[in-house]
């Protein structure tokens, strides 16, 4: 398992975003590095984890809790036999294109060391939105994206570091209780059912999900036999 490619974005004036600048740094470019990785700050103050990549709407994303995106090349390599046309690493507005590693699959609170050095901790899937569609200019993208469910991963960061293109990822920590990013994705989109089950991953998972799962075993109470 190993890190492709490392990406970051500019900030970038598009049609297709409903940021209140209209800027948007999804266009991530891969880099040399070595890049700095760290805890950007609370979601709405923080924005990327990475040195020198732009989030610009930070209502939606950014902050601690998803300070570093990652996708698998495996996954673009398939898509890209889908859509018949090339995307290149970061085309998925990821920082980090990974090879060797089932992204989606991961489980929440997963932790990743990269390069000997970093530690990341797996923390949700991720939604698509207007501005992913926009940007890759396939129609119906939202719902496309959806669908197939393979949603790469959100990753906090557990211990700052640099990282650059060649480094190793080791997985060094699995928790048991078998919840995916990918499941994390669909309980809290098209699956709502599932969201009792969330629960298991305790306070690694996201904050937003974890409150969503909550606020459903309150209102609904909890399935028999979850």
């Amino acid at each position: 398992m190993k890190l492709l490619s490392v990406n970051v974005g500019q900030a970038q004036a598009v049609p297709y975003t409903d940021q209140p600048q209209g800027l948007t740094g999804i266009d991530k470019r891969p880099v040399e590095g070595p890049v700095r990785v760290a805890a950007p700050g609370p979601k709405g103050v923080g924005a990327s984890g990475l040195a020198g990549d732009a989030v610009c709407d930070t209502r939606h994303h950014g902050g601690d809790d998803q300070a570093v995106y990652a996708f698998a090349r495996e996954d673009l390599d398939d898509w890209e036999r889908e859509l018949g046309r090339t995307l290149r690493n970061g085309s998925f507005g990821e920082n980090l294109t990974t090879e060797g590693l089932d992204v989606s699959d991961a489980l929440i609170g997963e932790r990743w060391l990269i390069g000997g050095a970093v530690l990341l901790e797996v923390t949700s899937g991720r939604i698509p939105c207007r501005t992913f569609q926009g940007h890759l200019g396939e129609p119906g993208w939202v719902k496309r994206f959806t669908r197939k469910g393979a949603t790469g991963a959100y990753l906090r960061v557990i211990e700052p570091g640099e990282i650059r293109a060649g480094d190793s990822i080791e997985i060094v920590h699995r928790p048991d209780h078998g919840i995916t990013a990918a499941l994390e994705f669909r309980a809290t989109t098209t699956e709502r059912t599932l969201l009792p089950r969330l629960l298991a991953a305790g306070t690694a998972l996201h904050p937003e999900a974890l409150a969503a799962a909550r606020a459903y075993v309150e209102k609904y109470g909890e399935p028999q036999g979850v």
